[in-house]
């Protein structure tokens, strides 16, 4: 069995949709993928073929277990390399996930074991992501929340970003919104936008932008 960019890309796609909380289906790997339909079921009859996912009668497409080994590698290379990036070459944060959407297909296992013995597992990637992949569910039981529900008033730090949206994490960085920055909820407004305090600056942010903005909320200080 061959496994080609392509078959790599859907594997990865899939894992990392379930962990959104998606129903996968067709339509979701289209539009993940930016491919049309006709793509997407040559593609899934491929890798249903080479045993790499299972499509229920409702459609909806599943990994199997050695669909999941090949999309794991590939996380952790996009991993790795996406801190080599930052860390080695001082790339932008926001820069790092398209030049590591190329580069991890041509990694191989002798410089993944180098990249991996130089860098560790145990940091967070620029996003803010540990190694592996995790779901909204997840980060709730770590007491994290997306933005929007930030309430008015309190302080949050940005522990991690939505790293597949290029123009948003641009616009984030230009407002100042990347893991580690402290932000302020002022106030929710009534065109579903959001005022927000960072660094100094009152700024709006649609809510659509602010969940994909995963923050810590620090402890209210009580009136004395």
């Amino acid at each position: 069995m061959r496994i080609t960019i392509s078959k790599e890309n859907y594997l990865k796609a899939i894992a990392e949709a379930e962990a959104e909380g998606e129903f996968v289906i067709a339509a979701t790997l289209a539009r993940w993928l930016d491919v049309s339909p006709p793509a997407v079921t040559m593609a899934t009859r491929r890798l249903r073929r080479d045993g790499l996912i299972e499509v229920a009668r409702d459609g909806r497409v599943t990994l199997t277990g050695s669909g999941r080994e090949i999309a794991e590698r590939l996380i952790r290379r996009h991993y790795l390399i996406e801190r080599m990036l930052t860390e080695v070459f001082e790339m932008e944060w926001y820069k790092v996930h398209d030049e590591a959407e190329q580069m991890e297909h041509a990694v191989s296992a002798d410089f993944e074991a180098k990249l991996a013995e130089k860098l560790g597992d145990e940091k967070n990637c620029p996003h803010g992501f540990a190694l592996g992949l995790e779901s909204k569910a997840d980060r709730n039981r770590r007491g994290l929340i997306a933005l929007h529900e930030l309430p008015a008033s309190r302080l949050a730090t940005v522990v991690s970003v939505f790293e597949r949206d290029r123009g948003l994490l641009e616009y984030l960085d230009g407002l100042g919104i990347e893991p580690g920055a402290v932000v302020e909820m002022i106030t929710r407004n009534a065109d579903q936008t959001l005022t927000l305090l960072v660094n100094g600056r009152h700024i709006p942010l649609g809510n659509a932008a602010a969940e994909k903005v995963w923050v810590s909320a620090l402890p209210s200080l009580e009136p004395s």
